[in-house]
């Protein structure tokens, strides 16, 4: 029987030979080369996510390697990994496991203590006692104690034209990779519109619905989410921006206008902030949001 030693060595080994990349690779294919190689020390392997799988192709002397990387800028599809027999090669598996722990992190992490702080958002729960929870009961995430209620009443405007609302949602990765950059495009364009934003609350535990509560305890007529996607292969750091005018609690999603797939290899954070600036204005003028809003 292989003891757990001799089987990590055999891991590293196995590790080794494939991240040198010294199989079926001709010697002047160098982006496949270099995406392929790496150096193992001291029980160190290099982050085979920090890849541009856009840019790595592992098929061996393409017969059109230019028509192949095109495809490959224009899809997040896995096209071009080629196979190892019936099967995917090594790095293709690892990278597939690699991007689904990634995936599967940013759901069950938590948007970091310090950001909170340093954002200077308010902070409330919902009544979700821990992810768990959250992922089980969905109805939870639209809910707040009496206490979080107090603390939205206490700090929030009243009657304000705008009130943006920060939500972990299904990915803590997604709030801290884009929010530092859309939230001073969405203030500077709100601000140009004359329209001051006020202060900023961070919900844990966030479902969508939580910002019809808190448009119904301010009174403000525009309510704007910013909350982390469910997490994919392609990426854990999508978000997307919810907004709607006038949201009561039990109204129809169709009020509600959506911006998705924010993030650097979707809509960049800072384009997005401009347009939903813009889009609030809209909102604010007709009245209206959602399929309300593109019927007028």
């Amino acid at each position: 029987m292989v003891n757990e030693k001799e089987l990590k060595s055999m891991v590293e080994s196995l590790l080794t030979e494939m991240m040198k990349g010294n199989v079926e690779l001709p010697k002047e294919n160098k982006v496949e080369k270099q995406n392929e190689t790496s150096n193992i020390e001291d029980g160190y392997i290099e982050d085979i996510t920090l890849v541009d799988l856009k840019e790595q192709l592992l098929v061996p002397n393409p017969e059109d390697k230019d028509g192949y990387l095109k495809m490959k800028m224009n899809t997040p599809a896995r096209v071009g990994i080629w196979r190892a027999g019936p099967r995917y090669k090594t790095i293709t598996s690892l990278r597939f496991r690699a991007d689904h722990a990634a995936a599967q992190d940013s759901v069950f992490s938590d948007v970091s203590e310090e950001f909170v702080k340093e954002m200077n958002f308010i902070k409330v729960n919902t009544i979700c006692k821990d992810k768990d929870q959250y992922i089980t009961r969905p109805d939870f995430g639209r809910q707040f104690s009496d206490e979080s209620k107090d603390i939205m009443r206490k700090s929030l405007n009243k009657n304000s034209k705008v009130q943006i609302v920060i939500g972990d949602g299904l990915s803590s990765a997604a709030i801290e990779a884009n929010v530092k950059d859309i939230l001073p495009a969405i203030i500077q364009g709100l601000k140009g519109y004359g329209i001051d934003a006020g202060p900023c609350i961070f919900v844990k535990h966030c479902r969508v619905p939580a910002m019809d509560v808190i448009s119904e305890i301010t009174g403000t007529d525009v309510t704007l989410l910013l909350v982390g996607e469910r997490p994919g292969l392609v990426t854990a750091e999508s978000m997307s921006a919810y907004i709607a005018y006038k949201a009561t609690v039990g109204m129809p999603e169709a009020r509600r206008t959506v911006i998705s797939n924010i993030h650097k290899g979707g809509t960049t954070a800072v384009e997005a902030g401009a347009h939903i600036a813009e889009l609030v204005k809209t909102m604010i003028d007709k009245k209206a949001s959602g399929i309300d809003l593109k019927s007028l």
